[in-house]
């Protein structure tokens, strides 16, 4: 009796196993979304370090370069530390520094969209929208 009850739990299981279901996904699209937030906060932050010490030193282009060649090498697995997308998360900070009803809005949405405004949206009101 036992193995019957195994291979058919009852009715009620596919109605659990739908809601399970559901619940997993809602949790990857949270997690998700969470990831997406802190990736954007942390270019932010690089981003901002980079404006704040090229300010002050002679180089300041070479600065970028020599940031996205040391941190590939201490973090070889991780994507997102090329030469050009250093200099991204520098002009992403650039950007939007100013524009405090925008902030908050970028952090929302992932990286690779707000490259696409980034490189696509030349006007403030058009990168706002």
């Amino acid at each position: 009796m036992n193995e019957l009850k195994k291979s058919n739990p009852g009715p009620d299981y596919a109605h659990l196993l739908a809601e399970v279901k559901v619940r997993v996904r809602m949790a990857q699209y949270a997690a998700l979304k969470s990831v997406n937030t802190e990736l954007v906060g942390l270019y932010w932050d690089i981003g901002r370090m980079i404006v704040e010490r090229q300010q002050d030193a002679e180089h300041g282009s070479a600065i970028a370069e020599q940031l996205s060649n040391d941190l590939r090498a201490e973090f070889p697995g991780i994507s997102g530390f090329s030469r050009r997308n250093v200099f991204y998360m520098r002009e992403f900070y650039l950007l939007y520094r100013d524009d405090e009803r925008v902030q908050p809005l970028v952090a929302q949405i992932g990286w690779t969209h707000n490259l696409i405004i980034l490189q696509r949206c030349k006007d403030p009101l058009e990168r706002e929208f």
